[in-house]
């Protein structure tokens, strides 16, 4: 299906539209009024106005949809069965610091699964977007996982624990990350959980792991991996993503692999 559905259209056209608005926030970056949410995790006006868009754009095209978003939270609809998870500005941090590398992240879950979802890069207007059953693509080509097999080869991300991270989850961290980088060809941490998902989903990386991420982290990536021929977990091995905040992606490969180094490194932490 190189053709978008009617739903990606929808999906698609709203990204697109607070991505705009988004690129020329960027380009005046020192013009933004910042306030503090919370240690390490900041929100700006662009943050706000990308969120509304978006918002306004889906509702319009689907107005009994329920909602879960990254500044407004919850709202309800109609159509329980289908909600819209939203994060207006996924690297939110790099925005603020003037590095173009940050995404709209919109996902769609239909009965508690994820059923589609876009990642917008505005800066370099790569449009990612999969729906269930009808692949996942860039633009308008379609992508595949990473084909490596071997993990002495691999390039692998991940996200580093910021201020307020509980001691015990640095340890952890520290132990993967040492696990994972001596036995691989690399280790990238570049701030943007949704376009980590992208990127493995493009073969870029073969794999990408994570924990303390909120739904609207990974609700759009989760579904790109797996319409890209990956493989989609928690550290545990099964799929509380959504619940448990931990994320394991990779090629169909590697996962068993990444997941036992995971794995491992946590239980000698404990």
């Amino acid at each position: 299906m190189s053709q978008p559905s009617a739903l990606i259209n929808v999906m698609t056209a709203a990204a697109q539209k607070a991505g705009r608005k988004m690129v020329r926030d960027f380009s005046e970056i020192e013009h933004l009024q910042v306030s503090k949410k919370g240690p390490g995790d900041f929100v700006s006006n662009a943050d706000k106005k990308a969120e509304k868009i978006i918002f306004q754009e889906l509702q319009r095209a689907r107005p009994k949809f329920s909602f879960l978003m990254e500044e407004t939270g919850e709202v309800a609809g109609e159509d329980s069965s289908n909600r819209w998870v939203i994060d207006p500005i996924d690297g939110t941090t790099n925005f603020l610091h003037g590095i173009p590398h940050f995404a709209i992240s919109i996902g769609l879950e239909r009965d508690g699964e994820c059923f589609a979802g876009v990642i917008y890069d505005p800066i370099n207007d790569q449009m990612f977007w999969a729906e269930k059953g009808q692949g996942a693509y860039l633009n308008r080509r379609r992508l595949r996982v990473s084909g490596r097999r071997d993990v002495t080869e691999s390039l692998f991300s991940t996200g580093i624990p910021f201020i307020g991270a509980d001691e015990k989850d640095n340890a952890v961290f520290m132990r993967q990350l040492t696990a994972v980088a001596s036995g691989s060809a690399g280790v990238r941490r570049f701030g943007a959980a949704s376009l980590d998902l992208a990127w493995v989903a493009a073969g870029r990386y073969e794999g990408f792991w994570e924990a303390g991420l909120c739904p609207w982290d990974m609700a759009a990536g989760i579904i790109m991996v797996r319409e890209a021929g990956g493989y989609v977990t928690d550290q545990q091995g099964s799929k509380n993503m959504m619940n448990s905040g931990e994320i394991v992606a990779a090629n169909d490969s590697l996962h068993a692999e990444l997941l036992a180094l995971l794995r491992k490194a946590r239980k000698a932490s404990s």
